[in-house]
């Protein structure tokens, strides 16, 4: 829950007095959140405080801090040793040349737990099942230092032209992209150390930087995306080495499309375990059950953040190990 500090420095999105929000988000919601509801809608009605990454391959973290101050404010972001809560009079960070140049990637701050999660060391072998538009592919290709291999996937071409401009003003030389649907990504030879499975998701997290998700949110659109989830993963541990890990994230919020695709999951494979995940913020239980189901109790040990938790869009992040 936010501090009284951090609520008053919430700015509301302007004309969202009488937003539209349809009776079923609203009940689930509540369910979910009881009095936190108000608090969850209201931060999710505000402007987000834009961030950045540095690009280590290209720069240090001591010379973007340099180089920006004192014009803009940087807040270092506690999960992040790269990141920065980024403020100043303008808004257009993408008009540094610190951005075109590929120092500093503008990334949402949760968004950068993921492939931190995903503890990348030198030298390994990592895919990236759904990889565009490429924030999380060159955050590991920085944790990588351009060492092992990298596998970059996405499956729409428009999609795949900014995954490799980015890759490209990032400095990453050590990938690969391809393009295919993620279920179908098999049979390719390599069984990979670490996988990214940042999944398409009814993005309910990310309501404040996209209004129309509460126009497009549908029940049944989140049961679709949860058998295209579950396919996902499962395709992505086809392909996992023993010992390897695969992190899950999702910028939802819905049980079903979270823990409810882990549960499932864990349920159908004996050789997965969950790890537990250290996180430098505050966070919110997982959701255990909903709507009746009772989800795998390992569930516990998944990351999932509210965006009032840390006034930062909603994210959830599952780390599984393949034990043999």
């Amino acid at each position: 829950m936010l501090s009284k500090k951090d609520e008053r420095k919430l700015k509301r999105i302007p004309n969202t007095e009488n937003i539209f929000v349809k009776e079923n988000f609203e009940k689930r919601y509540k369910d979910l959140l009881g009095e936190d509801y108000e608090n969850f809608m209201g931060c999710s009605l505000s402007f987000l405080t834009k961030s950045i990454r540095v690009n280590t391959l290209k720069i240090s973290t001591e010379e973007i801090v340099k180089r920006l101050s004192p014009k803009w404010i940087l807040t270092p972001i506690p999960w992040c040793k790269e990141g920065f809560w980024i403020e100043g009079e303008r808004r257009d960070v993408g008009n540094l040349p610190e951005h075109v140049l590929g120092f500093i990637y503008i990334q949402e701050s949760a968004s950068m737990i993921p492939p931190i999660v995903l503890d990348v060391k030198e030298g390994d072998k990592v895919l990236d099942l759904c990889a565009a538009p490429g924030s999380k592919s060159t955050q590991i290709a920085q944790y990588l230092n351009n060492t092992g291999a990298l596998l970059c996937n996405d499956f729409l071409g428009n999609r795949l032209k900014s995954l490799g401009m980015n890759l490209q003003r990032c400095g990453a030389s050590n990938v690969v992209v391809t393009q295919a649907k993620g279920h179908r990504f098999k049979n390719v030879g390599i069984e990979f150390d670490k996988i990214l499975v940042d999944a398409p998701c009814s993005g309910t997290g990310t309501i404040r930087k996209s209004l129309k998700t509460l126009k497009m949110w549908n029940p049944n659109m989140v049961k679709r995306l949860c058998a295209v989830q579950r396919e996902l993963l499962t395709t992505a541990f086809g392909l996992l080495k023993e010992g390897g890990t695969i992190v899950y994230s999702t910028c939802t919020l819905e049980p079903e499309e979270d823990e409810g695709v882990i549960s499932d999951f864990l349920n159908s494979n004996d050789n997965a375990k969950i790890q537990e995940i250290k996180f430098e913020g505050k966070r919110s239980p997982a959701v255990t059950e909903f709507e009746g189901k009772k989800f795998n109790k390992e569930v516990s040990k998944c990351l999932r953040l509210w965006p009032h938790d840390n006034n930062t869009e909603g994210f959830f992040v599952a780390k599984i190990i393949k034990i043999r």
